[in-house]
Formats: structure tokens, sequence, C-alpha cells
């Protein structure tokens, strides 16, 4: 059975069967105003040195990324060496060359038949500035990197001749490359850069082409397959992924403007708000959510291309304004946009449904408000944590970067015929002249894993720090009967740190730990699930579409179970000073025995407060969208290849952000209501502790449950 805290956490002993020894002690302590002192230990305390071990394994883990990956690769394509276009520790030097381009159409073709047994990897590509056009009145050439003897031409001469060295070469190297062997190939097809690397156009220069035959140039073969190719090339899934993540290092200005700065200010500024606009403040939420929503899904319409004609190209700089070209990205623009409409009319359905409880609202966010007003480090407290995860992401998103490109690069075995001319050797090489590929490795895989496992590890642990050091400064203020003098404002913020760190900081690991477990493990395997759905769907079983589905909701379910225990459980830790699990089961045993008491009114708290998070959050990604249509983004060399993951990263953070802030409010409110309910125990239904502005929603509460009875 639960033993009473009244003698523990209150401001004088309650319990009769305490001796005369430690009432008096007691007494003393509370003299000194720390109303919540009592025996402490340490709780925990393998979980802690678990937590510490997790620590070392992912600075260790990070380490090899910063030491193997390249975030050029994520974008950026190999030539024929082995290089990544644009990297300037390449040999050559190729700083400033960052757009891919196949030499021999030919090439191309030929991977891109059904019974081709070579890919468009393993043929020769070279990196160049821009993407080379057929000229009308002369042919033009694209030669290989200068080079050996023959050719004593700079990169920078070679660039400034628009890669042309073709008057260089000798007889016997003019011989090879009108058979297409190199070393300088003719530029007999249109290319435009889709990012980053040049997709032919199927029509042909029909003057380029006409002088490539007078000067007795090789036959070269034409059609829709030399496009589409390089198209499927750019398109495959991993390509796609890298873009991505290429992305969020691109706009990451974005990621901190929109994704930290602007939700640190409206987190502030909403928490000011509800000190002195309460009763406005909730209605004004629900009619800012509901706006933000809409703004945010019109939007995604606009770059999905289904309102106006400012949707997203993959084509880098100045192009034919009638050549259209459509990726996956545009895809997955659009089914984020049909989401999107989907979430949105639940959402403005749900917040005109819960409109006749928002005055009941009012009543729980006025104590939160004036025990915020007394207690002002409350509202400041919140910025060490948010400093700490800003710290962490920073780090954490470049880690990432590395990660994704800590692959090895190889030289494939291929059978394709890739001969081509070697300006070192001065003779036409068919040995080792396969390109080059990206391997990685399955650890590569796991250590990804391990490092998104530590991102939820992190984020739930400061945010469970937070809550905890809070619920213990609102604890302190309600069992002292709200006495918590000016001059003393922030000592409580202080003290209920120094407790959680000296003796109860395990006990956030473990809790914290728990809800990393469950989220990760439900977001992994939602995409096993989506491909059982699938293969339900198409062979009829009805059995494995029911386990699918009902896996899903069984797992959100217990997520959900998951997170109300634990918050409630960080409450009790920072009220009585016991072990994680310990906690739990007190807490529950409380919400059990008063939930038709508590039940409505803390619901209704909760959803005004998720919406206040929304809104930030949504606020968040409207900016980001506002950010990344600008030309640094859309043309420039940093184009992101689409805005859906900056958008959604800044909408991730954004929320992380307002609910460090919003837990000001939301534990405050759960910590009065599970002292409330402490209180109402220990006294046999009469509170001897709470205030009557607390008292006074709570009663309301019950007046209005009996009269719907």
């Amino acid at each position: 059975m639960r033993a009473s805290l009244g003698a523990v956490i209150g401001r004088f002993p309650l319990s009769s069967s305490s001796n005369s020894e430690q009432a008096q002690t007691q007494n003393q302590n509370h003299e000194t105003g720390d109303v919540i002192r009592h025996g402490r230990k340490c709780k925990d305390i393998p979980f802690l040195v678990f937590f510490i071990a997790f620590w070392i394994a992912l600075i260790v883990n990070s380490s090899f990324g910063f030491y193997k990956g390249n975030p050029l690769r994520l974008a950026h394509g190999l030539d024929y060496k082995g290089n990544v276009c644009g990297d300037k520790n390449g040999s050559p030097n190729l700083h400033g060359l960052g757009v891919r381009y196949w030499v021999n159409p030919n090439q191309v073709f030929e991977s891109g038949y059904k019974d081709s047994h070579s890919d468009l990897e393993d043929f020769k590509s070279i990196c160049l500035k821009d993407c080379p056009m057929p000229s009308d009145d002369t042919l033009k050439w694209v030669c290989n990197y200068p080079e050996g003897d023959e050719i004593r031409l700079s990169m920078k001469q070679w660039v400034s001749r628009d890669y042309d060295y073709f008057s260089f070469l000798t007889p016997d190297m003019r011989k090879s490359s009108l058979q297409l062997l190199g070393p300088c190939y003719p530029v007999l097809f249109p290319s435009v850069n889709v990012l980053w690397s040049c997709e032919f156009m199927s029509r042909k220069s029909n003057a380029s082409l006409q002088q490539w035959h007078q000067m007795g140039g090789q036959t070269v073969d034409d059609g829709m397959t030399l496009d589409k190719t390089v198209h499927k090339s750019i398109n495959s899934q991993s390509s796609v992924l890298k873009r991505y993540v290429a992305d969020i290092g691109k706009a990451w200005p974005v990621l901190i403007v929109c994704g930290g700065i602007i939700p640190l200010v409206l987190s502030l500024m909403w928490l000011a708000m509800i000190q002195r606009l309460v009763a406005a403040m909730t209605w004004i939420t629900v009619a800012l959510f509901d706006i933000l929503i809409i703004s945010v899904t019109m939007f995604f319409y606009l770059k999905a291309g289904w309102i106006g004609n400012d949707a997203i190209s993959p084509i880098i700089g100045k192009h034919d304004p009638y050549y259209h070209i459509s990726g996956r990205e545009r895809a997955h623009l659009h089914f984020a946009a049909t989401l999107m409409t989907i979430i949105m009319a639940v959402a403005i359905l749900s917040s005109i449904a819960i409109a006749r409880r928002i005055v009941m609202a009012n009543s729980v966010l006025k104590v939160a408000s004036k025990i915020i007003g007394e207690v002002k480090a409350l509202i400041v407290f919140p910025i060490m944590p948010y400093a700490l995860l800003a710290i962490f992401y920073m780090i954490w998103i470049s880690a990432t970067l590395y990660l994704f490109s800590s692959g090895e690069v190889i030289r494939d075995r291929c059978n394709a015929n890739c001969c081509a001319y070697d300006l070192q050797l001065k003779h036409v090489n068919c040995e080792r002249c396969c390109g080059h590929t990206i391997h990685y490795t399955p650890h590569i895989g796991l250590a990804i894993l391990f490092h998104i496992f530590g991102w939820y590890w992190v984020t739930q642990f400061v945010k469970a720090f937070s809550s905890t050091v809070i619920a213990g400064s609102v604890a302190s203020h309600y069992w002292a009967r709200g006495e918590v003098l000016q001059e003393i404002s922030f000592l409580p913020i202080f003290s209920s740190v120094k407790r959680l760190v000296r003796y109860n900081i395990g006990s956030v690991a473990i809790g914290s730990l728990i809800v990393s477990f469950v989220e990760s493990s439900n977001r992994l395997l939602k995409p096993l699930r989506r491909k059982l759905l699938v293969v339900d769907i198409r062979t009829h079983n009805r059995a494995g579409k029911f386990l699918s589905v009902s896996s899903h909701y069984t797992l959100t379910f217990i997520e959900w179970i998951i997170k109300s225990v634990n918050h409630n459980a960080y409450i009790m830790i920072a009220i009585t000073g016991e072990s994680f699990f310990a906690a739990s089961a007190m807490a529950t045993e409380l919400i059990k025995n008063n939930i038709l008491r508590i039940g409505k009114v803390n619901v209704i708290g909760n959803v005004i407060l998720f919406l206040g998070k929304l809104c930030v959050s949504l606020a968040s990604a409207l900016f980001a969208f506002l950010m990344l249509d600008t030309h640094a983004y859309k043309s420039a060399h940093d184009k992101v290849s689409s805005p859906l993951i900056p958008v959604l990263v800044c909408w991730g953070l954004g929320f992380v952000v307002a609910t460090l802030f919003f837990a000001v409010v939301e534990v405050t409110v759960d910590t009065i209501i599970l002292s409330y309910c402490q209180d109402s125990e220990e006294h046999r239904g009469t509170t001897q502790y709470a205030t009557p502005l607390l008292l006074q929603p709570l009663d309301d509460q019950n007046e209005m449950d009996s009269h719907e009875q």
C-alpha cells in the first residue's frame, strides 16, 4: 500500500504514527524553507551507469562517421577516377566542378537496354562545371582531365577552354577519339543539369552530328532510351534518400532559424501571454491552429504543383522553360499534400468539437499561470535544456551527414566494354576501366540505426529532466500552501535541479529509455507492416490484414500509455525521491483512484497545450517554406531537391522546443493535480494544502459530473 506523503513533503507533519524525533527533525527542515527535504538516497544507479556507457558508444559511433564520411557523396556522383564531383580534396582538385557528365552516349544507350549486363555507373563519367551544349557552327568536345606528358594544361586552363583540347591530340589520340574511346568525346546531344547530373535530351544536334560523320566518327545511337537511362539512375530510391539527407545539410540556416530561433521566440511569447490573457489564449490558440494548418497545407499544394506554377523542379540553373522533368520528389510531395489534407480536415473538426469544453481548461490554466507568476524562474528554466538540445542537435545532424556518406569508394567489377584511352599509359586501356561505386557494409547500417536511437533517447532524457525539475519546484509551492516569497522565487528551481542530479538522474535515464525503445520499435516496424499489408491485400488474406492493422494500433496505444505513465512517474520522483518503477506505481494508483474526479479537467487542459505546441511547430514549418522559397535554395549552388524534409525537420524541431517550454504549464497542472489527489486521500477527501483557486475548477467539474449523472 502506498505510504502517506504528508509527513514527507508537507509543510507540517501529518502522520500520527511518526515519532516525536522525526517530527522535530521534519519541522526543523521546513523552517529553512526546503519543504520536500527528507532522507533521499540514490536510485536506479545501474541505469545511470548504462546511460554513461551509451554516451561513450554514441561518441565513438559519431567519430567513425566523421572519419570515414564525405557529405558531398550524398548529392554528387563519382567520376571515372573515383573522385566525388565538387571535392577539393580529389585528384585532381574538383572544387566548383560538381556536375556529373557521361561522355560516351553509346555507353548510356547500352546501359538502358533491358538485357544489358552493364550499369550506368560502370561507364565513364567526368565532373564539369555546367552541362555542355552542342554548337550550331562547330563540333564541341569534352576531354579527360589534363594529365600525362602530351597534354600540358592545368585544371584552370582546361576549364577556361570549355574542357576542349582536341587540337592538342596526336594522330593516335584523334583516331581513338573518333572511335568514342577518348581522350576527347564529341558533344552531340544537349543536356541539362538535373540534380547535379547531366541528363541528355533525346533530340540530337543535326549540325554537330553532320560534322561528326564528316570526320569519320563512329555511328552514334539515338532514341528515347538516352534520357530515360540517366533519369532512372537519378530517381533510384537510394539516390533520392541520399539527396534528402543532403538537403538537411544544405538547409542548415533554415534549421537554425525555423527549427531553433522562431519556436524559442514563439514559445516564450505564448508563456508570457498565458499569464495575462488566460481566458483569451485558449480561443486564440484554437483559432491560430486552424489558420496555420490550412496555410501549411496550401504550401504543400503549391510545391506539389496543384496550385499555381511554383512546383519544385529538379533542374538546376538556366534551361528551356518548355522542358519539364518530374521526379520522385514531386510524387512524395503529392502524397504529403494528400496526407495533410486529411489531417487538416480531422484537426479542424476536432477543434470545433472541443469548443464546449474550452472554458473548463481556462480554470486549470489559471492555477498554472498563478504559480508561474510566483515562481518566475519556471519561465526562464527551459532555456537550459533548450541550449543543451541545441548543441546536441547540431553535432548529431553533422554526424548524420557523415554517417550516411561513410561508405568506401571501390572500383566495380563489370563485364562491360569500357575501354578508354589512358593519357598516362599513352594507349587504350581495357583493364580496370569500370566505374566506381560507394560500398556500404552492414555495420554502417547498424551504426546509423544506433545513431537514430541515440537521438530518441537523448531527446526523451532532456525532456524528462526538464519535467522532473519543474515538478519538484511546483510541488514545493503546493505543499507550502503557496507561500513562496519573491526573494526566494528562484530557489525551488535550483533545489529541484540539485536533488534530481544527486539522487534520481538514473531514474530519468530508465524512463526515457523505455519511451525511446517503444517509439523506435514502432517506427522500425512501420515499413514491415506496410509491406505485409500490401501483400495481404493482393492475396486477399484477411487474417494477415487484420494482424497488420491491429498490431499498429496496439503498439500506438502502448506507446501512449507508457508516455502517460512516465510523465506522471517523473512528477512522483520529484516529490518523493523514489525509484522510477516505484514512482510509476504510486502515480498510477493515484490516477486510478481519482480518474473520474480529474480526468476531464486534465484531458481538456492537455488538449489545449497540445494545440499550442502544434501552433508553434506549424509556424516553424510555415517560415521554413518561406525561407526555402528564395533563390538560394531554388536555383543556386545550395538548391535543395525538395522542401519536404527540411520543412518536416523544422516542424519536428519546433515541436520539441515547444514541448520544453509548454512543459512549464503542462507539468505544473499535472503536479498540482497529483498533489491535490494525494492531499485529498491523506485527509479523507478534504484537502488541506490546495488553494481556493485550485479548488474551484475541480469542484465545478465534480458538480458537472453529478448533474450529468
